[in-house]
């Protein structure tokens, strides 16, 4: 039976950090592949479950950064990964599995958001690639390290900016319709959800279940690098010295309090033997009518409708030229 898509009063909420959901969950023993792992929220997811004992990989396309940021972890492994390039996802694996034969987590975490137009080497649409199609390949190439865990977890991170696009199962690229940005990274992140929910059904006979989120609304990241400050004005987001500040504290949250999701999903034992759902404060979100468009609460059903989820896994398997592994 599909998990219900409906909150299970988990006892922590939108103001929780990272640290408080872990609580004193044990993860030794336990590996974790995170990508995007040396910024924002996860860096924090990375440091978090390090704090818990699990043995923390980041899949990081500037490994420069990475290193820079996760300095003081010099426990943290670290390797070259871009999600928009299929040769760097296959090497990727490729070396992540001749040491690591067994991935107990895997947190689909890098991503951009609303960049200019640009597309990938095989013409895919960055946020559509970067977002989706990359996690996609990634998570197939792992498949094999997944099952060996008897008991994987892996977390798409989504977005309540899945209200802003479905995805266009005709033209995901753009290639015969005006370029949005907005749409466009809407259409990735309703992606990542519906990701989750096929996968959830590839998985749950080996174990393997499978959750998307939204971490919240966090100004401090580089994720809003390609957003103006014009566009930025109607969050009620300023300027000062230069730094972007947040004043709505009951809207935006910290960094910790937007990494508690993601962490949430990956240790919490509420989850075991469910699968296939949206969460969003540390909890399965409630559904909301697709027409309201203004609530940042809850999920619409275009993101959780597992006939649509088929179709853009048998797309997204066209796309990146894959053959899902058995």
């Amino acid at each position: 039976m599909p998990t219900e898509q409906k909150p299970l009063h988990s006892g922590f909420g939108r103001k929780s950090t990272a640290e408080e959901v872990l609580g004193k969950t044990d993860l030794h023993g336990r590996v974790v592949l995170i990508t995007g792992g040396y910024a924002g929220i996860g860096l924090e997811t990375a440091r978090v479950l390090r704090k818990g004992g699990a043995t923390v990989i980041i899949g990081a396309r500037d490994l420069e950064k990475a290193h820079r940021n996760l300095s003081e972890m010099k426990d943290i492994e670290m390797m070259k990964l871009d999600l928009t390039d299929p040769k760097s996802i296959d090497e990727f694996s490729e070396k992540f599995l001749a040491k690591h034969p067994t991935l107990h987590f895997l947190i689909n975490n890098g991503a951009v958001m609303q960049t200019p137009l640009l597309r990938d080497g095989r013409g895919n649409e960055l946020q559509f690639s970067t977002n989706h199609l990359g996690h996609f390949q990634l998570t197939a190439r792992l498949w094999g390290a997944l099952k060996n865990a008897r008991g994987a977890r892996v977390v798409c991170v989504s977005s309540f900016g899945h209200r802003y696009g479905r995805v266009d199962l005709e033209d995901p690229n753009f290639l015969n319709r005006p370029y949005d940005k907005m749409q466009a990274y809407g259409q990735s992140k309703t992606a990542n959800a519906l990701f989750a929910v096929e996968l959830d059904q590839h998985g749950k006979a080996h174990g393997i279940r499978a959750f998307s989120l939204h971490p919240g609304a966090i100004i401090e990241t580089d994720l809003a690098r390609h957003l103006t400050d014009e566009e930025l004005a109607p969050w009620g987001v300023t300027r000062e010295n230069g730094v972007r500040k947040a004043p709505d504290k009951d809207f935006f949250k910290t960094i910790p309090q937007g990494a508690s999701t993601t962490v949430w999903c990956t240790v919490s034992p509420l989850l075991d033997g469910k699968g296939g759902v949206y969460c969003a404060d540390c909890d399965i979100s409630p559904l909301v009518p697709d027409e309201d468009s203004t609530t940042h609460e809850g999920v619409r059903s275009w993101a959780i409708d597992p006939s649509v989820a088929k179709k853009l896994w048998d797309l997204t398997e066209k796309l990146t030229h894959l053959e899902w592994p058995s």
